[in-house]
């Protein structure tokens, strides 16, 4: 995974607002490594994402908490993955769903459930 695939990862996956104040708070003692485990307790974070994530908070910048806010993170951040998974969503297939979420986790290394509750938002908000 690249940096640049760890950053964004990082930036669409849910965290809840409490695992990142403690996390921001363990930084600031300079417990890093404690932080970082904090993140990903009460995440799908993995250990590099996790690391990404805990150098974001510390800049001052904040993780989604809802799966919209992540939607929205992703807009931002890659608005033609977005574009791109709308028309597969948007295809009159079984498994459209299914592939929009394999693209997803392709193109940003995302974990099966992060990229199913993702594509699960954008679907709600095209009416699927």
């Amino acid at each position: 995974m690249t940096s640049e695939q760890a950053r964004l990862t990082a930036v669409i996956t849910t965290v809840e607002q409490e695992a990142q104040d403690e996390a921001k708070a363990l930084a600031g003692e300079g417990r890093t490594a404690r932080a970082i485990r904090r993140l990903r307790k009460s995440s799908s974070l993995n250990l590099h994402t996790g690391s990404v994530a805990l150098d974001l908070l510390v800049e001052g910048g904040t993780l989604p908490t809802t799966h919209r806010q992540a939607l929205d993170a992703l807009r931002e951040a890659d608005a033609a993955l977005v574009g791109e998974l709308t028309g597969v969503l948007r295809q009159e297939r079984r498994d459209a769903d299914i592939q929009a979420v394999k693209l997803l986790r392709e193109r940003t290394g995302i974990d099966l459930a992060g990229g199913y509750h993702l594509v699960r938002e954008l679907s709600a908000q095209l009416g699927r």
